[in-house]
């Protein structure tokens, strides 16, 4: 039975449901016979976000603190060249550079530490695409952004950090109903376009809690230490996401569809050992 067929039907077994799903979620996955991902490696035009010994492609952002005044090093690049988030406190590293149509790559691992007011919740992270505007304008924190959520149990949901308004709106596919009174990915859902709130990833675990070491049962996100590779093509209106090699979620209809990027510190020690972008020229698809 196709998904189509599914959103015509009223009541649907779970077990079915669920079962659908995996068969989805395990086996699309970023690139096909015609389009294959690419390592950065190969490409001569990946502008590497992360490299050397220091954020110098960045500019740092913590709450009540204020642009580049870092005290307690929450932003820092170790012996090894990775970026290590502290979490300590509640901030951003932001480009100082805008881009559209590319493909962002972050490989990522949880570290140990988690912080109050969050030290026993869920790992909590994120990426944030199309920053524009103020710095802080959200909640003194970030700018206004989409963000493609780093948390466990939910790396992927799509987000929209905006002011609520118009002037941000992101559409997806949805499924029949909201999980916890939020929009879920469904490949071949209902569209809706969203000013505020949430889309999950597809798979998101309807049981999820927001503790530390959560794991749904689907969860493709790797166990916490080990690292994951994080994947967001973005060409013009569409944003698509896949977290270990797997499509997670996907937008369309997003605007605005260019500006900064960010990288937040929500109360939660992570470490980013990659992040390249790949520029997507005219004659390329997602």
């Amino acid at each position: 039975m196709s998904f189509k067929k599914i959103l015509k039907i009223k009541s649907i077994r779970p077990t079915a449901f669920m079962l659908l799903f995996v068969v989805y979620l395990f086996t699309f996955r970023p690139g096909n016979a015609s389009n294959k991902p690419v390592e950065p490696s190969n490409r001569t035009d990946t502008v590497r976000l992360l490299g050397g010994n220091d954020l110098k492609n960045w500019y740092t952002f913590i709450k009540d603190r204020g642009i580049d005044n870092d005290p307690n090093k929450v932003f820092s690049i170790t012996t090894e060249g990775f970026l290590h988030i502290t979490g300590e406190e509640w901030g951003c590293i932001t480009t100082k550079e805008e881009f559209k149509d590319y493909k962002i790559i972050l490989d990522y691992k949880w570290g140990n530490a988690t912080y109050s007011p969050r030290k026993d919740k869920a790992r909590d992270s994120g990426l944030l695409l199309h920053s524009t505007g103020k710095n802080g304008a959200y909640s003194g924190t970030w700018m206004y952004a989409f963000e493609c959520n780093i948390i466990e149990g939910g790396t992927g949901d799509f987000i929209v950090v905006g002011d609520g308004t118009d002037n941000f709106s992101l559409t997806g596919r949805v499924a029949p109903e909201k999980q916890n009174n939020s929009y879920l990915h469904h490949p071949y859902g209902t569209l809706k376009t969203i000013h505020k709130g949430r889309i999950n990833w597809v798979f998101r675990d309807p049981e999820w809690r927001d503790e530390k070491n959560f794991r749904g049962k689907y969860d493709v996100e790797n166990n916490a230490g080990d690292w994951n590779r994080l994947e967001c093509w973005v060409k013009g209106d569409e944003i698509k996401v896949f977290l270990n090699g797997k499509t997670v979620n996907h937008a369309l209809r997003v605007a605005p569809n260019k500006g900064r990027i960010q990288i937040q510190s929500e109360g939660a020690e992570i470490f980013f050992r990659k992040i390249d972008l790949i520029p997507i020229y005219n004659n390329e698809y997602l």
